[in-house]
């Protein structure tokens, strides 16, 4: 069973006003940009992967954070979640095309980054 819906803006014809307090966009926006939202969503940029896979590949989010994030995240319709009818219940998350389409330009923007930094060892602190 998948969860997650798109939100578009076909049936009004015109442009969010994301400078406007109300706007739906914001929050998505807000979501996208939070602390642990980038980092989800460039979790998923190449495989759907379990709460525990997720959690494990996030280095210091807590269970309750990447929880809250990926509920967000589905309810924004930019993760879809995916619940497996087993004991204990396994729970995937992937990327909607709407995910993806947001996760592409994140990624390049982190691959972009971490090209100009100077090169150093993985766990090595400056």
């Amino acid at each position: 069973m998948r969860e997650g819906a798109q939100r578009t803006q076909a049936d009004t014809g015109s442009r969010y006003d994301v400078f406007h307090t109300d706007c739906p966009a914001r929050g998505v926006v807000d979501h996208v940009t939070s602390r642990w939202g980038v980092w989800v969503l460039i979790a998923l940029r190449s495989n759907d992967l379990r709460f525990y896979e997720l959690r494990d590949s996030i280095q210091g989010i807590s269970e309750k954070m990447l929880a809250q994030t990926l509920r967000a995240l589905v309810q924004d319709g930019l993760v879809w979640r995916e619940v497996e009818p087993t004991t204990p219940p396994q729970v995937t998350y992937g990327l909607t095309e709407f995910g993806q389409e947001i996760g592409e330009p994140l990624t390049d923007l982190f691959d972009r980054i971490t090209r100009r930094l100077p090169s150093r060892g993985v766990g090595e602190s400056r």
